[in-house]
Formats: structure tokens, sequence, C-alpha cells
């Protein structure tokens, strides 16, 4: 792993490095560049960034008084473009659906395309199977009660728990990596809750994905199946909103379609950018 130094604190980062086009792989809470495992080896001749950003999975804190919000994230996201010096980046998301407000924000400048893998959209930050989470992080101890709940087999692959978002079972030893640190760290756990917390108000949101009706390149929504956190008709919506929107369905996945059908994505992406122009 290398690390940028950023104004908001280090960054730890995956770069498969070589001359291809560059994907930016980003993850969801709290996650890290693992949720790409089973699709970066499947991806040679494209060159595959994967930021370990700040959403609980990271282990090194962020400077105190970081903005680590939903648009902070962003803006740390759009800062780490920017150190690395990318250029017509193909920005991918999953799960976490924030990368996508680089266009309100006014950072989208280095992206040249934009895929949306079974993503929050809209008004679903977070989703409603989340939101319990989110209500405990409130509380005093809230967070560290969180994380260790997450130590035990029901809450992490519970069907109605953190497990309700793969159809398949993610390993142990991936999720003691996503785990861990907060578990570890108070200042960790201190910027998972900060970013837990930090959803604008839904008409900001909204207005938010408005912005994406002038990203004028192209887009791809990848949508799941069987998905229990995001809404099925968001897809669709999502594709007819970006101006070169294009939509497809894999039908037997969940939230984390790199998880559960890592072929079929890699299929999905290497086709994707390659019709857009973006050869390996």
């Amino acid at each position: 792993m290398d690390t940028v130094d950023l104004p908001a604190g280090p960054v730890e980062y995956l770069d498969t490095g070589g001359p291809g086009p560059v994907l930016v792989l980003t993850h969801g809470f709290p996650m890290n560049h693992l949720q790409w495992r089973k699709v970066v080896p499947l991806l040679d001749g494209f060159r595959c960034i994967l930021p370990t950003l700040p959403l609980g999975g990271h282990r090194t804190p962020m400077r105190a008084g970081t903005d680590l919000s939903q648009g902070g994230q962003v803006r740390i996201l759009a800062d780490f473009l920017d150190a690395l010096d990318l250029d017509d980046v193909t920005l991918v998301m999953n799960d976490w659906g924030g990368p996508q407000f680089v266009v309100a924000l006014g950072r989208a400048e280095r992206v040249g395309r934009m895929v949306f893998v079974a993503c929050e959209a809209f008004d679903n930050f977070p989703p409603p199977q989340a939101r319990p989470a989110a209500r405990v992080m409130r509380l005093p101890g809230g967070t560290w009660l969180l994380v260790q709940l997450l130590r035990t087999s029901f809450f992490r692959h519970g069907r109605r728990t953190w497990g309700a978002i793969s159809r398949t079972r993610v390993p142990d030893d991936v999720l003691d990596a996503w785990f861990t640190p907060a578990r570890h760290s108070r200042a960790i756990r201190r910027d998972m809750r900060a970013f837990a917390l930090g959803a604008p108000p839904r008409r900001t949101l909204l207005a938010w994905n408005e912005a994406l009706r002038t990203f004028d390149r192209p887009a791809l929504v990848v949508w799941a199946g069987r998905d229990a956190m995001m809404p099925r008709d968001h897809g669709p919506r999502l594709a007819a909103l970006l101006p070169q929107g294009r939509l497809v369905e894999v039908p037997d996945a969940g939230t984390l379609i790199p998880e559960d059908d890592p072929e079929e994505m890699a299929r999905i992406l290497r086709e994707f950018l390659t019709a857009t122009g973006a050869r390996a």
C-alpha cells in the first residue's frame, strides 16, 4: 500500500500501476480496497487505483477537525485525484454513492467516466437498514458498541444485519480488515461516527443528485437484481438522469456485486470502457 498526504490527513491506496486507462475504485462503509479484491485481477491492462477513504475501515485517523461529512469525504476524494495528478479517470463507486457528488461540488474535472454500482442515490443516504446503526452511533459510546457487535457472527452475517449487503458470505478475514481499525482506535471511531452522522438534509441530497444532469460524459449504472439495500427503481432513475447514462443489471447479486459476481462485474467494466474509448 502507498500513502498520500492530503489536507485531511494521510490516505492509503493500492495502485496496480501501468500505462493503461485509470480506474479509481471506491468502497463502502466501513470497508476498504478489499471490496474489489476479486475484480481487480480480472482487469489486467487497466491501471486500478483503490483509495481507502476515512469511512471507518482506514488505519490512520484524519486530522482533528476535518470535515468527514458526505461533502467532506467527496472533497477528500477529489483532493486524492489532484494529488496523484490523475486525468480522464473512470470513477467507480459501490455501496457508498457519495463519489457522484464530485459533480454537484464542482470537482469532476478529472473524471472522464462514471460507474454507479448498486450504490446510494437520491435520498437513500443511508439506506433504511443502516439507519438503526446510525441511531446507535448518536449515543454516548454507541460507536464503540457497534464495532463490538460487528465481532459477532450474527451481526456480521445475518440477513437482517450487516450480512444483508451481499448474497454470498464475505470471509471473516476480510471483515476483520474492515472492522478492526475502529475497534482498536478511538480516533478511527471518531472519524467513522463523523461520516455516519454526516448526511445532509434530504433536499440537499436531491439537489446534488439533480446536478448529474450536467455530467455530459459516459456513465454506466450497474444495478443488482437481489439488492436489499438499494431500491430497485433507483437504477433506472439514475440512468435516465445522466445525459449519457446506460443501465445494466446483474440479476443474482446483492449490493456488493464485486463480491457476489466478480467475473460479470469485470466483464461489464471492460465492455463499458472499450465502448467509450478507454482501451487497455
